[in-house]
């Protein structure tokens, strides 16, 4: 008689394979919301980076118009 594996077996056999599939999908769900999370600090950072920008150009722009009124003033006087 032939030995065929029990069925208790395919059963755990079948349960071990939904909890490998359920693990990767945590996994991947982990993966994703990762990502997600860098991307926004990354766009945050970015933003920062670019208002501290902005704020030193128009400083610059600022003491450029002042230089030049005074060139205007020394001009003219």
């Amino acid at each position: 008689m032939a030995v065929t594996p029990s069925k208790d077996y395919k059963r755990k056999e079948r349960e071990h394979r939904k909890l490998e599939k359920r693990m990767a999908r945590d996994a991947a769900k982990a993966e994703k919301i990762e990502a997600l999370r860098v991307a926004e600090e990354e766009a945050e950072k970015a933003a920062a980076e670019k208002l501290v920008e902005d704020a030193k150009k128009k400083e610059e722009e600022e003491f450029e118009a002042e230089l030049e009124a005074e060139r205007v003033a020394k001009a003219g006087a």
